[in-house]
Order: structure tokens, then sequence, then C-alpha cells
């Protein structure tokens, strides 16, 4: 397959970005939804989306399984097409149950992306550390449009147009790539190219081990931070700010920064040794956790923004691990049994999110997610110490 335009590779990028942004409109949206379906509490809504992310983890195995032997290509139609019209059908959710089966169809579509569009991305990266910090750069400003663009679709027509817009964008954007990105001579499967570095198969199944692992532990807080945010500040901030469209741009600017830890992380995981960066960056999670569990007002806002720099800093490391130890042949399989499992697992945070809340609050739930951010640490420490000359050529 030859190399990809640069319009293929931006349409991938605009697809992690949708990608992070459907999953989190109806966080977004619930307290909205949650009035219109006779619920006196988001928080007694928000299991209902348990199935979306369910989906999104258990779906990567057989995404990452057709990538590699079908086409990556033919996948991505499968994700653009599938996404925005699940889109649809939650924007057209009459109770929690409709809207439930709705979200849990969507994030079936969504759990196409990673173990796919990210090694289609990257096959021929050059610097592929730097491509993924772009990518992962790309999904979470979806994040941070979802802050802002799903608060003032909520404020000014309503919470199914937070729903019609996107997906009427990813139409879209299939029909683009559908015109624009090559038709694969080969499935992934059937390729030669090998990883930048190899490891021997009991060093490779330890690396695996800790990907998935401290995926489990990274997902977790992933998913209660930006399935929580919304409510915190509206919560933190009560009296100061109360607009939710103004939360909503907010939260969006912390997104938006915290974005760019991803650029930076990206550099250098092409230069430094893996492992030191990821523990450093794992670690110093922790103690900002622990400060947002307690502040208040915008000292709240200052932790918090500080939290998510350092959450979406240490989403490239599994990503890069792929890529550097894992053939291209086999990596969209490889992706999605790790997602099966990390994703399967850390989705139960959402389920949990609202219950805990409700019976703890905010301080409770963000002082165990401290503790979370150590066992990743620990997790973590188990990766294969690289020798400088075992660092990718891009190095």
């Amino acid at each position: 397959m030859p190399h990809q335009s640069r319009s293929v590779s931006l349409l991938l990028n605009v697809a992690h970005a949708l990608d992070h942004l459907f999953l989190l409109v109806f966080a977004t949206a619930v307290a909205a939804i949650a009035s219109e379906f006779g619920f006196a509490r988001w928080e007694d809504l928000m299991p209902y989306s348990v199935g979306a992310f369910v989906m999104f983890g258990v779906g990567s195995l057989p995404a990452g399984r057709l990538g590699d032997l079908w086409g990556r290509r033919q996948m991505m139609l499968v994700f653009f097409f599938g996404i925005g019209a699940s889109a649809f059908l939650a924007a057209s959710a009459t109770g929690p149950w409709t809207m439930a089966a709705a979200l849990t169809l969507l994030g079936t579509f969504a759990a196409i992306y990673h173990p796919v569009g990210i090694p289609m991305l990257v096959q021929h990266a050059v610097r592929p550390g730097a491509t993924i910090g772009v990518n992962g750069l790309a999904g979470n400003l979806g994040i941070a449009a979802t802050a802002i663009v799903t608060g003032f679709l909520v404020k000014h027509f309503g919470w199914r147009m937070a729903f019609i817009v996107p997906g009427v964008v990813s139409l879209a954007c299939g029909l683009l790539f559908a015109r624009l990105a090559a038709k694969e001579t080969e499935p992934p499967a059937q390729r030669t190219k090998k990883a930048a570095v190899a490891l021997p198969n009991s060093m490779l199944a330890r690396v695996f081990a800790v990907m998935t692992a401290a995926g489990v532990t990274a997902g977790l807080l992933f998913n209660l931070t930006t399935n929580g945010n919304s409510q915190l500040l509206a919560e933190r901030l009560q009296g100061r700010i109360d607009d939710p469209a103004v939360l909503g741009s907010l939260l969006a600017a912390v997104y938006a920064l915290a974005s760019l830890a991803q650029l930076v992380v990206g550099r250098l995981i092409d230069r430094m040794p893996l492992k030191r960066l990821y523990l450093t960056i794992v670690l110093s999670q922790a103690p900002l956790l622990a400060l947002a569990a307690i502040a208040q007002g915008w000292w709240l806002y200052v932790a918090l923004a500080g939290v998510m720099i350092l959450i979406f800093g240490a989403i490239p490391f599994t990503d890069a691990m792929i890529v550097r130890y894992v053939d291209d042949r086999m990596r969209s399989r490889v992706a999605g049994m790790r997602l099966t499992v990390s994703i399967g697992i850390s989705s139960l945070a959402v389920w949990l999110l609202g219950p805990m809340v409700k019976a703890a609050g905010f301080d409770t739930l963000f002082a165990s997610m401290a503790g979370v951010a150590l066992i990743t640490a620990a997790i973590v420490s188990w990766l294969p110490s690289e020798a400088p000359a075992a660092q990718p050529a891009a190095a």
C-alpha cells in the first residue's frame, strides 16, 4: 500500500476526535437528558451508558482481527458510517432503555478506531512517537470539542442536536474517506514489515501483560475524569459560574491545554527510554489527584488542569509500545486484544461513577484515583528496560 496522503492522515486524525467526542456527548448532556426522561438526579441515569463503554472494549477484538485480515480502509468506512447512524438513533431515544441500546451500538462502532485507525496511520511513519502524539492531540481535542459544542447545542437547540450534528459530520467524513483513501492491495496480515525493536517471545508476552494491565488502570482514570468532570466543575464552581455553556468552555480549555501534552510526549517517546518517561508521568498523577480531591473553586480548576495534562500525557504509551515491539502485520489484532481487556474492565468506571459520587462525593472519588495512579506506576515498573542500542532508528 502506498504512503498515506496528507488528506487521508488528516481524516484519520479527525476520526480519532470524533471517536472520543461521540463517547462523551451523553455524559456532557446527561443532566438535560435526565430531566427530560423524568430522573430527579443525573447520577441515576449515568449507569445506562455503560453498554457503550463495554462494547468500546469488547468490540475491539473483532475489529482488530477484521482490520488485519480484511483491511483497515474497509473497517474505517464501517466506523464513519456506523457511528454516525448510531448517533441519529441516540438522538431519537425516548427513554433510558432506548438510549442505552443506541449508546451500546454507538460504542460497538467506536471500538473500531483504536485497533484499526492508529495502526493504519503509523504503518509508514518515520517517527511513530511524533505521529502518535499528533493523533493523541486530535483525540483529546475531540474531548475538548465535546465540552464546548455539546454545552452550546444543549443550551440553544436541545440535547438531541448534540448527537445529530456530529453524526452528520461523521457521515461527511466517511464519504471523503471513501473517495480519498487508496484501496489496499493486500490485507495487513500478509505484510512483512518488522517491529522497530525485536524481543524474544517471553519478553514480548511480558510487555503485552504490562500494557494491558496499565491500560486498565489508566482507562479507569480516563473514564472517571472525562465522564465526571462536567458535573465536578458544576459542583465546585456553583455560585461562581452556573451557565452550562460557560462551564463547557472552561472544561474545553482544560482539555485543549492537556491535549498539547501528547505532542510533547510523542516527541519524547522517539528520543527517550520509554519506561523512564512513562514512570515519570504516572508517578506525577497521584499528588495532583489528591489535591483535586480537596480543592474548591478556582483552585480546583487549576488542579484539574494539571490532572488532565498528566492523564492525557500517559495515553500515547500503549500505542507506542505496539509500534515499537509488534510487527505491522498483526498490530490491529494485538491492539484489539489489549483494548478488549483493558477497556472492557475500565468501562466499569462509567457504571460506578454516578453511584459513587452520589454515595461518597467527588472528594472520595479523586482520592481513590490517586491510589489507582500509584498502582499504574507499580505495573509500569515491570516493563523491560531498554539499552541505548535498542532504541528505534528515529530516536
